[in-house]
């Protein structure tokens, strides 16, 4: 499953994108990546306390953290953005 990282949460990551194997839900994908990353955005914000801010895109369709990744190829991870 390819994981795409957007604004904060790219800086989080350190990174744009990365593969993992997918587990059952996005709850435990993301507690997997929060454990995983261990950078922070210039504000000091870990992926982890980014997460709580997201929005969940998966193959483009917003879900929530209860979601079952079965058959799901793409998480699109999208803090809240500044601006109009």
């Amino acid at each position: 499953m390819e994981i795409h990282y957007f604004a904060a949460a790219r800086a989080a990551a350190g990174c744009a994108s990365e593969t993992v194997t997918p587990p059952a839900t996005l709850k435990e994908l993301l507690v997997a990546l929060a454990a995983a990353h261990s950078g922070t955005t210039d504000s000091g914000l870990s992926l982890g306390e980014i997460f709580h801010r997201c929005t969940f895109l998966a193959d483009g369709t917003r879900v929530e953290r209860e979601h079952d990744l079965t058959g799901v190829s793409r998480i699109d991870v999208l803090p809240p953005f500044a601006g109009g």
